[in-house]
C-alpha cells in the first residue's frame, strides 16, 4: 500500500475496483453488539448485507436474535426488527463459524480504561486470536476491520500479527486488514450511519480498500483513504477536539457569566463565523502563534479570569503550549548540531512585516544567546534599518536575550535567501513561500521545517517538520 495518503476513492473511475472485484453486498460478521455494533449490523442489514452479529453476551445475542436492540437507540429496534424478518441478520457466539459464513469481520468490541490510564487490549487481543484461528481454516481471502478506538499501531501490531502468527496466513495475501473508525453519536447514531461526518479507511492492501469502499459507498462515495495508523490516530483526535470545544465553551460560559453576559449568546455570535471560527483554519500542526492579537488577547481573557475568580484552565495553559511548540523549535534545530543557521522568515507569518510577538524571535534569541551564529532572510524586510526599526518596540517588553538579539540580528539579515543559506550549516524555515520551497527542494544543509515548506517525512534526507 502506498504511503501518503489522505486521498479519496473514486467508485466511478477508481481502478481497484477492476482490479479486485468484490461482491456488491458482501457478508459480513460484527464482532460486539454494543452501541456500534448494533447499529453498524441494523444499518448494514438495510443496505442489503447479510449480517452475523457475535458476543459473548448472551443477552446481547438473544436480544438481537429477537429484532430487538440491547440498548435504546432511536430507530435500531425497526431496522433489527426488519433485518430479522427478512433472514438478513442472525446472531452467535460463536466467531468461528461466523468468518467461516462471511466475508469481512467488523470489530467493534470494548477498550476501556486500564487502571493506569492506558488503553485495556484484553478483549481486541482475545477476538484477535479467535480470528486467527477462524481464518486457518478458510481458503479464501477474508477481511479484518477493527472499529473500536486504539492507541496508533494496534491494528498492525496487535491484531495482524496476531492473526498471522496464530493462522499460518499472511496478511495481504490470505487476509485483509483494515482500522475504519466510526464517527456516531449515541442518540444519532443511525442518522450518523446514514449521513456520516466522513468516512475514514486505512488498509493494508488495494484489495481491502476495494471491499470496504464498496460496502460504505451507499452512504460515503469518496471515502477517505489514509494509513492505517492514521486513521487510528484520527479518532482519538476526533473526540479530543470535541471535548476541547466543550471545555472551551464552559470557559467561555464562566467568564460571560461572571461579567453579567449571556454566554450563550457569545457563542451563537461566535459560531456565526464559519471562515475562522468553524472552519479548517487554525487547525493545521505548525508553529506557534503570535502577532499583535492572539498573545495580548490570550493573556487578557486569563487576567479578565483571575481577577473575577473564575478558573480558567484551558485558557490560562495557551499560553504554556505555545512555549512548548518554541522550545521544540529550538530543540530540533539544536539536534542538528549546527553552528550556524540560516532562519527564513521573520514576521510572525508570511504577506506581512509584522514582527509583533513573532515566536521565531524567541527562537533566535535563545539561539544566539547559545552562541549559535544566525543569519537571517524575510522577503518583506529589504534592509537593516527597517528590521531594527520594526524590532524596537517588541524588544522593550521582552527579557534580556531577546534585546541583544534584537541590537544584533539586523546585522545578520541576507539580502536573499540563497545567502543566508550559503552562510549555514543548517536552515530553519518559518514562512511557507514559493521562493523557500524552491530553494529547499535541492538543499542538501540539515532542514527544520516549521510550517511545511516542503511535502517530506521527519527523518528523511536530514528533513525535519515540527508537526509531521
Amino acid at each position: 500500500m502506498q504511503e501518503l495518503r489522505a486521498d479519496h476513492f473514486a467508485p466511478d473511475r477508481d481502478p481497484r475496483f477492476k482490479l479486485y472485484p468484490v461482491a456488491a453486498k458482501a457478508a459480513i460478521s460484527v464482532v460486539g453488539l454494543g452501541y456500534v455494533g448494533s447499529v453498524t449490523a441494523g444499518c448494514l442489514s438495510d443496505l442489503g448485507h447479510r449480517i452475523i452479529g457475535v458476543d459473548v453476551d448472551p443477552l446481547k445475542v438473544a436480544a438481537i436474535r429477537s429484532g430487538t436492540s440491547p440498548m435504546y437507540e432511536e430507530g435500531l429496534d425497526d431496522l433489527l426488527s426488519d433485518g430479522v424478518a427478512r433472514g438478513t441478520i442472525e446472531a452467535t457466539h460463536d466467531l468461528a463459524d461466523a468468518v467461516a459464513r462471511t466475508d469481512v469481520t467488523l470489530v467493534s468490541v470494548g477498550t476501556p480504561t486500564a487502571e493506569d490510564g492506558s488503553c485495556d487490549l484484553r478483549f481486541v487481543e482475545a477476538v484477535a486470536d479467535q480470528l486467527g484461528n477462524a481464518i486457518a481454516g478458510l481458503d479464501r481471502f477474508h477481511v479484518v476491520v477493527l472499529r473500536s478506538s486504539v492507541p496508533p499501531g494496534t491494528t498492525h501490531g496487535v491484531v495482524g500479527r496476531r492473526i498471522e502468527e496464530i493462522s499460518g496466513k499472511s496478511l495481504g495475501v490470505d487476509f485483509g486488514l483494515a482500522f475504519a473508525p466510526e464517527f456516531l453519536r449515541e442518540g444519532e447514531a443511525v442518522s450518523d450511519f446514514r449521513d456520516p461526518p466522513k468516512t475514514v479507511i486505512g488498509a493494508s492492501d488495494p484489495r481491502t480498500e476495494a471491499m470496504l469502499a464498496r460496502i460504505f459507498e451507499p452512504v460515503d462515495n469518496a471515502p477517505i483513504l489514509s494509513r492505517i495508523e492514521t486513521a487510528e490516530l484520527v479518532k482519538y483526535v476526533d473526540n479530543v477536539w470535541h471535548a476541547a470545544k466543550v471545555c472551551f465553551a464552559n470557559e467561555v460560559g464562566r467568564l460571560s457569566k461572571a461579567m453579567g453576559i449571556d454566554g450563550r449568546e457569545v457563542m451563537d455570535v461566535f459560531c456565526e463565523d464559519t471562515k475562522l471560527n468553524i472552519s479548517a483554519r487554525y487547525l493545521k500542526p505548525g508553529f506557534a502563534y503570535g502577532g499583535s492579537c492572539l498573545p495580548k488577547e490570550v493573556r487578557a481573557a486569563a487576567h479578565i479570569g483571575a481577577g473575577l475568580g473564575v478558573e480558567l484552565p484551558m485558557i490560562d495553559s495557551l499560553a504554556r503550549s505555545n512555549e512548548v511548540q518554541v522550545k521544540r523549535a529550538v530543540e530540533l534545530i539544536r539536534a542538528t548540531g549546527a553552528r550556524r543557521v540560516a532562519v527564513l522568515g521573520l514576521a510572525f507569518k508570511p504577506g506581512t512585516d509584522d514582527l509583533r510577538e513573532s515566536a521565531i524571535l524567541d527562537v533566535v534569541a535563545r539561539l544566539m544567546a547559545e552562541g549559535v551564529d544566525v543569519t537571517a532572510h524575510d522577503a518583506h524586510f529589504a534592509s537593516a534599518g527597517h528590521l531594527a526599526q520594526r524590532l524596537s518596540g517588541d524588544a522593550r517588553t521582552r527579557n534580556a536575550d531577546f534585546a541583544r538579539m534584537a541590537a544584533q540580528i539586523p546585522s545578520r539579515l541576507a539580502g536573499d535567501a540563497g545567502q543566508a543559506i550559503a552562510e549555514a550549516d543548517a536552515v530553519i524555515v518559518n514562512h511557507d513561500i514559493p521562493a523557500y520551497r524552491a530553494l529547499l527542494d535541492s538543499c542538501e544543509l540539515p532542514i527544520v521545517d516549521l510550517a511545511q515548506v516542503l511535502k517530506r517525512k521527519s527523518g528523511e534526507a536530514r528533513y525535519e517538520g515540527i508537526g509531521w
